[in-house]
């Protein structure tokens, strides 16, 4: 099996499970009725939403630079704006594709080594992760009540899924420390290659610790989850039904959605029904909650494909415009 097949038959399943969801999404609810919510919607609070959003894009754009510059790395903020626009909408069709893409755009136009960009890719993807276990803490703290009364019922099957989980992290340690300690003792091209390879992802995932700037950074890291709140939050009073809502609804929604978007291709089909099962919990009625789910993805996704396009586009263009300067 060679790798365009590889590849062509990884987007063609992850585009069919996007297709599933999406069929699955709208068999729940009436077509006309959709867009009646679409129609009466509040375009004001839509707006504000997106622009929330294209300020969060922007924001990790900006923070990426603090990263890179410990390794002598001063990236052009065009080249890391239009980066992160790419990753978005290439991660439409494969999941987690947009990332090595996101990296490869540093190594083509500013001459920034792979595996050193994709290691601080990792690196945000961190701190972006304890920053959401913060938010889910205290989304567990404000509504435990709730949501431990829902995810009761199903101790037996996480008891037994947990098992399933703590065996294949611990198996997963057990061959990490075997490959690395064989990796050490070898000498061969590929094993000093191989040491290369993880030397540059080492440095780039360490170099949060190295910048000069790391106030900034966990600034702009707050900022950018904030912002990510608040869109969410804007873009509900965009319907009658879900304006009034209560904020801890609101980050419960928000969480479930974000999984749904990191699980598949920027959340299509799934998104909206990740927000279906979080406002029920609070009572709210499927259909709005399904309308506010289309309303809030769609409009998100319009901004990412219009400027992850513009920025695919125009990439090469600026580029060789403005060709990167090397010193002597």
């Amino acid at each position: 099996m060679n790798k365009k097949f590889k590849s062509a038959l990884k987007i063609s399943l992850s585009l069919l499970l996007a297709g599933l969801l999406v069929w699955y999404s709208l068999s729940k609810t009436s077509i006309p009725q959709l867009l009646e919510y679409f129609k009466n919607a509040n375009y004001f609070w839509i707006g504000l939403g997106v622009f929330f959003g294209l300020l969060s894009h922007l924001s990790r754009a900006y923070r990426w630079r603090f990263q890179l510059e410990p390794m002598g790395y001063n990236i052009r903020l065009g080249n890391s704006i239009m980066a992160v626009f790419a990753t978005y909408i290439i991660n439409y069709t494969l999941p987690r594709a947009g990332e090595v893409a996101r990296a490869t755009v540093l190594t083509n136009y500013e001459g920034v080594p792979f595996e050193k960009s994709f290691g601080t890719i990792v690196s945000e993807r961190l701190a972006d992760m304890l920053v959401m276990i913060g938010i889910i803490s205290v989304a567990l703290f404000l509504q435990f009540d709730v949501i431990s009364s829902q995810f009761l019922q199903k101790t037996k099957e996480l008891d037994i899924s947990t098992n399933y989980v703590l065996a294949s992290v611990v198996i997963s340690l057990l061959l990490i420390i075997l490959l690395t300690f064989t990796i050490k003792r070898r000498k061969t091209k590929i094993a000093i290659k191989i040491k290369s390879i993880l030397s540059g992802l080492l440095e780039g995932v360490t170099s949060i610790l190295k910048m000069k700037k790391k106030w900034a950074f966990i600034f702009h890291t707050l900022f950018i989850w904030g912002l990510y709140i608040l869109m969410f939050y804007v873009t509900s009073f965009s319907l009658e039904e879900t304006s009034q809502i209560p904020f801890t609804a609101i980050l419960i929604g928000f969480i479930f959605a974000s999984f749904s978007i990191a699980m598949t291709n920027g959340g299509i089909g799934s998104y909206p029904e990740a927000i279906v099962i979080a406002f029920t919990l609070f009572g709210l009625p499927e259909d709005p909650s399904r309308a506010f789910g289309w309303i809030m993805w769609t409009s998100q996704t319009l901004m990412v494909i219009v400027l992850g396009g513009l920025s695919l586009f125009f990439l090469p263009i600026y580029n060789k415009a403005y060709p990167k300067q090397t010193s002597e």
